[in-house]
């Protein structure tokens, strides 16, 4: 049983198959519905099929079989929430990455830009890096074929395969120039649900532990982590476990993760849905890893489903402090069902429910409005609940923090040197310019060195307009449009004058934002994804508030008393 999460990786996935589809729903519908349906649902697959072979036999085109079937099956999922999918047998190996963090390919990423394609991040240990590939360097063809001017999911067919197969890349290497063939052995690419762990605080007494997804026994690598810190400081004061852009995944390991900090026998979570046999209560069934330690988790509006179950759960039972943003707000479990030919049907069967009884369910999907939009669940059918120590928790809008943290907004023009690939470009320099790998704890750019940074950045183009002139502009349209422009046209001019802004007074007012993107990024060419991790710790303003909570025992233990 699963929970999907949300984000790029779990968009619906489309495909075709007509009978097989079909015939599947109808015993679906018809085990959930029972008899009294039977004969709508005969009814009308009969007449669909029967639409089917007229337009077949008699439409004056031909007609494609596959994509109306699937226009039809997107069509029909689109009527109920978005995690219930038709997985395709084409479709199947990015399955299997969304829900086991594995693939057969090379470990390395594309960049395109403007039409040329770079090698993006290399994974550590990867056959991308074990064949000598960098970050920077120009992909000119892969196995013959020219890659200029393809799409990245062009890219992703060429490279990924059967482990142990080769692929060719012919390179431009980013620090020699040379032009050369890279024979790459493909792999089985693992990306670890747990990039980073390590010690953090003043005193390095904190555990700190990413988890980015829950696949398949990332429960045990969480444990690992812990042993293993604990093993370098036993005097450990906390674990700080991030759960931030987490989508979710595996039912089982949230209830795993949680056992760690819970005692064996405690219920975790509870499904409900509309067959009787999925209704279960799930209770850890291992020896925690430790009971008392203090714990914060961090979340955010991206912590969803299996990351909300782990955050509501250790909140339910006053087992720790949630510190962040609302999480997403996703109750739905998804089961998933064979349907042959390779394929399955991931649908929504059940909710699910931490201890104190709430569903944190956040959108409606059952009740849609007129033009099929869904919303939020109101404010007055939000139920309240109680922790096992009193403390009020609501149900239907995620889980909410204990300790609250707005999250501070991107600037636009980080946004810019990002997008640009200006923050790329220059980590690749640096590292050609520095082969010798910096001291990971202490590496920081010197005001010379950002200097030099914002040199190099003279003669590049990194226009943009900040929000306030984008709203000028569209004031100005307005005026034009209504004709109180000519009459207004001098005072506009002066406001627009007053707001355009400096670039290179943005780069001095927005410097230890951009400084701080730019060494994450310089990093990663040494110490990889673990490198960029680390060095955001530095500046991660939600760490640096658990850290306070855990360092203030008074605090932290007042968090979890109830306020009556």
């Amino acid at each position: 049983m699963k929970f999907s999460g949300i984000g790029k990786r779990f968009k619906k996935i489309k495909g075709f198959g007509a009978g097989v589809i079909v015939t599947g729903a109808a015993v679906l519908f018809i085990q959930a519905t029972g008899a009294d349906s039977y004969f709508e649902i005969s009814k009308n697959l009969d007449i669909y099929a029967t639409i089917f072979r007229e337009l077949n036999t008699y439409y004056v085109d031909p007609i494609e079989p596959g994509k109306m079937v699937k226009t039809s099956i997107d069509g029909m999922l689109q009527e109920l929430d978005p995690y219930t999918n038709y997985i395709t047998e084409s479709d199947m190996e990015e399955y299997q990455f969304q829900t086991t963090g594995k693939y057969g390919g090379i470990g390395a990423n594309m960049r395109n830009k403007e039409g040329d394609i770079y090698i993006g991040d290399v994974y550590e240990n990867s056959p991308a890096q074990k064949a000598g590939l960098h970050p920077g360097d120009v992909v000119i063809s892969i196995d013959n074929h020219i890659v200029k001017g393809k799409t990245i999911d062009d890219l992703s067919v060429l490279l990924k395969g059967s482990p142990g197969s080769k692929v060719t890349l012919k390179i431009k290497d980013v620090y020699n120039g040379v032009i050369a063939d890279k024979i790459v052995i493909r792999g089985e690419i693992e990306v670890s649900s747990v990039p980073y762990a390590g010690l953090i605080g003043d005193n390095n007494n904190i555990a700190f532990v990413k988890l980015t997804q829950f696949t398949p026994a990332c429960s045990r690598l969480v444990r690992k982590a812990l042993d293993s810190l604990r093993g370098v400081q036993p005097n450990l004061k906390g674990v700080m476990l991030d759960l931030r852009n987490n989508p979710g995944g595996l039912l089982d390991e949230a209830v795993n993760i949680c056992n760690l900090f819970i005692d064996k026998g405690e219920l975790v979570v509870s499904t409900k849905g509309k067959m009787k046999d999925w209704d279960k209560d799930f209770k850890t069934t291992a020896t925690p890893w430790d009971l008392k330690i203090p714990v914060t988790v961090l979340v955010n509006s991206s912590s969803a489903s299996a990351s909300e179950i782990v955050a509501g759960t250790l909140q339910d039972l006053d087992r720790g402090i949630i510190l962040g943003e609302r999480s997403y707000g996703k109750g739905l479990v998804q089961t998933t069902r064979n349907l042959g030919y390779n394929a399955k049907l991931k649908l929504t069967t059940a909710k699910y429910y931490t201890p104190s009884g709430r569903c944190i369910q956040a959108i409606d999907y059952s009740s849609r409005n007129a033009d099929g939009s869904v919303g939020s669940i109101p404010d007055s059918l939000k139920k309240l609940f109680k922790t096992k120590g009193g403390r009020d928790v609501l149900s239907g809008g995620g889980v909410e923090p204990d300790v609250a943290i707005k999250e501070e907004p991107i600037s636009r023009l980080a946004i810019t040197l990002y997008s640009k690939n200006f923050l790329f470009d220059y980590a690749t320099e640096y590292a050609r310019k520095h082969p010798q790998s910096p001291n990971m704890a202490t590496f920081a750019l010197s005001d010379g060195e950002f200097g030099e940074f914002t040199k190099w950045l003279d003669n590049k183009d990194y226009s943009y307009k900040t929000e306030t002139e984008e709203a000028l502009d569209s004031l100005i349209a307005i005026s034009k449009r209504e004709k109180y422009h000519d009459g207004a046209k001098n005072e506009l001019s002066s406001v627009q004058s007053k707001l355009s802004h400096d670039k290179k007074q943005d780069l001095i007012k927005n410097q230890k934002e951009v400084k701080d993107l730019l060494e994450n990024e310089i990093i990663s060419r040494y110490y990889f994804l673990r490198g960029r991790i680390a060095q955001s710790l530095k500046s991660d303003e939600d760490v640096k508030m658990a850290l306070g909570v855990i360092n203030d025992t008074k605090k932290y233990e007042g968090l979890l008393k109830s306020k009556k």
